[in-house]
């Protein structure tokens, strides 16, 4: 963990199964993994520990814990056989970040063009920290996971950590 000068913490979660869904039967995918695709882009889906966020209109991330990644993989492949759909397990092209504390909307702030401060709980969207493509999921009012490839990974870090003490010296 690394505290950022008492405006939030970022935190490397653990790896999970991430699978990139492309689909025109949202449905039909939704009924074979037990979890509901939403339709409307930027809406998330939990059941249990599984979640699908939808990224486009027929894309989805679906996440899920590691142990689920084969079992998720042969209900997609034998479901591929029926339905045309595309079903690329991603997991290791990226690392989620945990970021929470009272100055995390200033912190995404300094590389995020979004309004995140009307981003609604629970939602999710992908688009740009400084020139890296991410996915920020909203889990709380002053609590976000930014998911990124890997090898920007490193480049966000050392952004965020320049941000903390540009805004700490601004307090």
């Amino acid at each position: 963990m690394t505290p950022s000068l008492d405006l939030t913490t970022i935190t490397e979660l653990p790896t999970t199964t991430r699978i990139s869904l492309r689909t025109a039967d949202p449905a039909a995918v939704g009924a074979t993994l037990g979890i509901e695709l939403p339709v409307m882009v930027g809406v998330r889906e939990a059941t249990g520990a599984r979640t699908v966020l939808c990224l486009g209109p027929d894309e989805w991330l679906l996440q899920a814990p590691e142990p689920d990644g084969a079992m998720l993989a042969a209900l997609l492949a034998d479901l591929a056989a029926r339905t045309p759909l595309s079903a690329v397990e991603i997991s290791d092209r990226e690392v989620t970040l945990a970021l929470a504390g009272p100055g995390v909307l200033d912190l995404l702030a300094t590389g995020c063009p979004r309004d995140l401060a009307r981003m609604p709980i629970g939602s999710g969207a992908r688009t740009m920290f400084d020139t890296a493509q991410v996915v920020l999921t909203r889990k709380g009012a002053n609590r976000f996971h930014l998911t990124v490839w890997r090898s920007f990974a490193s480049h966000i870090r050392v952004l965020f950590d320049i941000a903390a003490r540009e805004l700490a010296v601004g307090l």
